[in-house]
């Protein structure tokens, strides 16, 4: 069900309305939610494409006055975020497959060790160049294996700050990983961050 007053909440985002973003996110949280949870299966990951998506509104600008109905735009935003996710992970799995058989035909513990050493190299490099915020929740969440609300206690910052720079930081460093290795160590490092 739309909010009757839904084009005046998007203009107030619009100008960056902190209040009417928060009734137009409460309002459509479950319904979002469980449009992704439907289309992926997993709550961790219909999470974090609810938060994305709601990044991505919130990200819109003046755009948002052109939305005519943000029920459908909203679900059109998750869906396209759900096949993305479920093609990656089909590629993914298809050259794992691949490399886990030639791993298998001609392995190689030196040849390995090396190949991980180098990733692992350019993986702290790409933490190294994270923006200061990113970098510390990057290395407090994965790293020292805190979960987010303890790191938004630790930081005194929000849990949804924590997701997002949480978010900002893995792809920053999906990026950075792409852009300075090929697809092979790439599926590695994916694995380690």
């Amino acid at each position: 069900m739309r909010l009757h007053h839904e084009k005046v909440l998007l203009a107030k985002i619009a100008k960056g309305d902190r209040r009417a973003f928060k009734e137009i996110y409460d309002h459509y949280y479950p319904r979002v939610y469980h449009f992704a949870f439907r289309l992926l299966q997993s709550r961790t990951i219909a999470q974090e494409v609810l938060q994305e998506t709601m990044l991505k509104l919130w990200q819109l600008g003046d755009q948002l006055l052109q939305i005519d109905n943000l029920d459908a735009y909203l679900h059109k935003i998750v869906r396209h975020h759900a096949i993305d996710l479920l093609r990656r992970s089909e590629l993914s799995a298809r050259v794992q497959a691949e490399i886990s058989y030639t791993f298998n035909d001609t392995h190689n513990d030196t040849e390995e060790r090396v190949i991980l050493n180098e990733t692992r190299k350019i993986l702290e490099e790409g933490i190294r160049q994270l923006p200061r915020q990113q970098h510390l929740v990057y290395q407090l969440c994965q790293q020292q294996g805190l979960k987010y609300e303890e790191v938004a206690a630790r930081l005194n910052i929000s849990h949804g700050t924590v997701q997002t720079h949480m978010k900002l930081a893995l792809k920053s460093l999906r990026r950075y990983m792409q852009q300075h290795t090929d697809i092979a160590v790439l599926l590695v490092i994916w694995q380690l961050i």
